[in-house]
Parts: C-alpha cells; structure tokens; sequence
C-alpha cells in the first residue's frame, strides 16, 4: 500500500512537472517572433530584443539494401531508417556565442550503447556544444561534435552526393567525441584562406558516463584555400549546387593521436576487453589528407587514410579475437549537377 502511494506521489509529481514545462514553453514562444521561411529552412523563432534565436529542423533518411550472394544465388534485402534527426541551432545573447543541439533516433544512431560505458541506454545525442567567437576570427568549441578528422566525415550526411560515405570513412574516421577545439582563419596573399583547427578530447567518442580509460585525444587540421572561399561553404557540401563561377579548391590534412585507446577504432568500435575483463590500451596514430575542387557544376573530391597503432595487440575474447583495426584507405569522388 505505501509503496502504490509512493508511485501515484511520483506521477503526480512528474505530470505537474510537465504541465509546467508545457506551460512555460507557451509563454515563452508567445514573447518571440516566428518568422516564416521558405521550405527546408527549418522553424525559426527570434526573441524581440534580439539576444536569442532558435532554428528547429527534422530530417530522415530510409533505405533500400540488396545484396546477391554469388555462391547461392540467393537474394537478401531490407529497408531501413537509416538517419532520423532532431536539431536544435541559434545564438543565445549574442550570435558570437552559438549552440547546436542535435539529437538521433534510428537504430544505427543510437546503438552501441549496451554496455557500462554508456550507461547501457541509447545513444540518441549527437552533437551539444557551444561555440564561441571570442576574438575575430578566434573560435572555441565546447562539449561534444565531430573531431576536425577527414572532409566527407565532417560533411553532414543531409549534404553528400551519394547515399552514404565510403568506405574509407566507415573504417578510418574519428567521429565524435567531447572536449574543446580551437579554430581560426585568416587570409594568406591577395585571394587565400588559411584554416587551422586543434581539438583536445576524451578519446572515448560520443556519450560516455564513465571516467576516462587511457590518455586524451589530440586532433590537428590545417587547411588552405588558394582561391578564396567557397560560395554559401561549400567546400563542407559534395555537389556544386552553388556552380562556382571560378575554380574553388581546398586542400587540407588532419592528423589525429588517441593516447591509450580503449576502443578498436579510437572513438569507435568495441572495448578491447580481454577473456579475463582487463580493459587493453593502445595508442592509435592517423593522417588524413583531403581535397575537394568545384567549378561551374562539376565537383572532384580526394581523401586518403593511414591509421597504424603503437602495438600489435590481439584481445582474446570469449567471442573471438579482438584487433585494433589499422590500415590505408583511398577515395576518389566526381560529380556534375545538372
């Protein structure tokens, strides 16, 4: 009986909590200015005085596989919701200071959280961080985003040419992770841009609840841009939609050391566990080098891998053997926008 008193309390407690949130939530969106934009623009909502915007945007990606096994001759398919999004973007106070807040919903954005270094819940947050302009053309990022790594890893996935990235990224990039990154860029000569970034991190990728296992994560990115920039950044989209009316080139190389990895991939792939529970480290060291070239419609992108690692760990498992996964990759990437 006092047990079903505490649960109706707690319910009770939990709606009027609600209520109130809903509540304030009306009052608050009544004092801001909708305003209306074309389709694809998101839901934008201004504060009167102009010290805070709010751009609300949903997207999904389904997906159709099929794959021939050559030996059986036999036929394997499925759908799936590949991508489901939720992101929050704006500038609070001053639009030097901006957050993004995104959030995933499929089964491939949220898995991989099964175990105690995520709490053994879903993964569903992407990206909460802050950034800030605090000195010209000084930005500082903090909390958790994608690391400065390879160009089509950093290129969202509502911007690519193709369904999904190659192979390349699936196996060598270094994705999220939470910390704080330092980027600046400047002119170089009558028409160039030069663009440095360096992100301190965990090194143990996206929502982790426990405390760090091996060292921290160090990523640089250095890029140039001999003709100046892009038009509407798109150097960070695959396809021309902009058709440059001047060849816009920019060439860039990321290098990326995770001290003690913890993980097969750095930022991704299983805890190198052993049959005996003792957590394996090792320290994973990668070079990217990427370019992506538009003009009048046509675009060219190029980007190269090399991960090795500090040793030739193997993690005997009860489910098999355990390999940091190392290695070169290569990709190349046209296209023409008609």
């Amino acid at each position: 009986m006092l047990n079903s008193l505490k649960e109706i309390l707690i319910i009770t407690k939990a709606v009027r909590s609600l209520l109130l949130l809903v509540f304030t939530c009306h009052l608050s969106v009544n004092a801001q200015n909708v305003t209306y934009r074309s389709f694809g623009d998101g839901l934008r909502v201004m504060a009167e005085d102009s010290t805070f915007s709010l751009k609300m945007g949903v997207r999904f990606q389904t997906l159709y596989l099929g794959v021939l096994n050559l030996d059986t001759d036999k036929w394997n398919d499925r759908f799936l919701v590949r991508r489901a999004r939720l992101k929050f973007d704006g500038f609070a106070l001053s639009p030097k200071l901006q957050y993004k807040f995104q959030l995933g919903f499929s089964n491939r954005d949220t898995g991989g959280g099964q175990n105690n270094q995520s709490g053994f819940t879903s993964r569903i947050i992407m990206d909460a961080v802050l950034k800030w302009n605090f000195s010209n053309n000084w930005f500082l990022w903090i909390g958790q985003t994608k690391l400065p790594g390879n160009r089509e890893r950093v290129i969202s996935s509502q911007d690519q040419q193709f369904v999904d990235r190659s192979l390349l990224s699936s196996h060598f990039n270094i994705d999220r992770d939470i910390g704080f990154q330092l980027r600046h860029k400047d002119a170089i000569g009558p028409r160039g841009v030069l663009k440095e970034a360096f992100s301190f991190s965990t090194g143990e990728g996206r929502d982790i609840i426990v405390a760090n296992i091996g060292g921290y994560d160090y990523t640089f990115r250095l890029e140039y841009l001999p003709f100046g920039e892009f038009t509407n950044k798109g150097d960070y989209f695959s396809a021309d939609l902009s058709r440059e009316r001047s060849p816009k080139l920019a060439v860039a190389a990321s290098y990326d050391f995770n001290d003690g990895a913890g993980k097969q991939r750095g930022q991704l792939g299983f805890y190198m566990i052993d049959s005996l529970g003792n957590q394996i480290t090792n320290d994973l060291h990668t070079l990217f080098l990427d370019a992506i070239l538009k003009f009048n419609g046509f675009s060219f992108q190029v980007e190269y891998a090399h991960k090795t690692a500090a040793e030739d760990i193997i993690a005997s498992t009860e489910f098999g053997e355990l390999k940091y996964f190392t290695g070169t990759g290569f990709f190349l990437q046209g296209g023409y926008l008609f």
